[in-house]
């Protein structure tokens, strides 16, 4: 048993210890659900021998190991033992986040944790769990929505396998969530959603962009464009609404008025969408988004992925690329105050891209 896994079980120990309750009770399930993922992950290299490994998940894992290294190799991620291990829960979600806010806000409700900080979730392994978590937020009022995850990140203090819930995913999709999560590795500012996930999405995007080319992959690097301008099209799209709807909240209305224009919005949310969809031909990606019960919780927890990713595209372009350099002058940006942090990163989305 490895240090830094002794070190991880005494900090979840820790947790349990100091906790209340209400905190027990949600800290157990966190401690059982992650080492319920520990004791089941199984080494890659150990699957691939294995002559009872099915032939097609041994094809899936060695494009993870080939992934992996690439990683490693040429985006200068961390060389540990992450994702060159396999976990399978038998269940589509690792687990389930519930995303809450006032119902005439586009401020979601903070929970804040060790190590971590503050953040707009809480994540639970079993889904009645979240479920029932949730169901008090609604009777008063709140917004609420919850979200099946597929992957996620420890940043570190578990050697984090690859799941059964993504294993069957793309190879591009496959390769950045690989990139993604291992980018949480190398910089997480505690309580900074924004900063965290936008300079991880940059860093993800950036290598499955250099991974697709270096396989020499023209027709996935294409696919992979076409997606990334998608999901982009679907973020303005829905970053417009939470926009229309932040000035809506702000005015003096009556609550009745309030509830009929915020309808009335995301009606108008599900229009453009069509009208979108129909620009791509018939694209149905997004269509299991659409039809759920749309509401304020379920744009929240969109809103802070690429908050700042132009920002950290313009100072990977200041570092003419060379990932390092980038690390090293997304630490530096890290280590400011809050309000100093987000200055520079409002000055660096303004600036041109060279």
């Amino acid at each position: 048993m490895s240090y830094r896994y002794l070190k991880s079980l005494s900090l979840l120990a820790a947790l349990l210890a100091v906790s209340g309750c209400a905190s027990f009770t949600y800290y157990a399930q966190s401690v059982g659900g992650q080492l319920d993922v520990v004791a089941k992950r199984q080494p890659i290299a150990r699957l691939l021998r294995a002559p009872t490994t099915p032939p097609a998940l041994k094809a899936q894992l060695s494009d993870v190991l080939a992934i992996r290294q690439f990683a490693a190799q040429s985006l200068h991620l961390p060389d540990n033992a992450s994702y060159r291990g396999y976990t399978d829960l038998q269940r589509q979600y690792v687990v389930w986040n519930v995303v809450a806010t006032p119902p005439f806000s586009m401020r979601p409700r903070q929970w804040c944790f060790p190590v971590v900080g503050c953040v707009s979730y809480r994540g639970y392994f079993r889904q009645r769990r979240a479920e029932d978590f949730a169901a008090p937020l609604r009777q008063r009022g709140d917004d609420v929505a919850v979200i099946g995850v597929p992957a996620y990140s420890t940043l570190g203090w578990f050697d984090d396998p690859v799941l059964n819930t993504t294993i069957t995913w793309p190879k591009a999709r496959l390769a950045s969530l690989i990139f993604h999560e291992l980018t949480h590795q190398v910089l997480y500012i505690k309580g900074d959603t924004a900063f965290n996930e936008s300079f991880a999405m940059t860093v993800e995007e950036e290598g499955v962009h250099r991974w697709l080319e270096q396989r020499q992959d023209a027709e996935a690097l294409a696919r992979y464009r076409v997606d990334r301008h998608r999901q982009e099209q679907f973020t303005q799209l829905v970053m417009t609404t939470r926009a229309e709807l932040v000035q809506l909240y702000a005015k003096d209305m009556t609550t009745e008025e309030r509830v009929t224009a915020k309808a009335r919005r995301f009606a108008v949310l599900r229009e453009r969408y069509q009208r979108l969809r129909t620009e791509w031909g018939g694209y149905a990606g997004y269509d299991r988004w659409f039809a759920q019960d749309l509401n304020n919780a379920h744009i929240a927890a969109l809103d802070t992925y690429r908050e700042y990713v132009p920002a950290f595209r313009a100072l990977l372009a200041q570092q003419q690329g060379d990932l390092q350099a980038f690390y090293a002058a997304a630490r530096v940006l890290g280590s400011l105050p809050e309000a100093q942090r987000q200055a520079q990163l409002r000055e660096l989305t303004d600036a041109p891209i060279q």
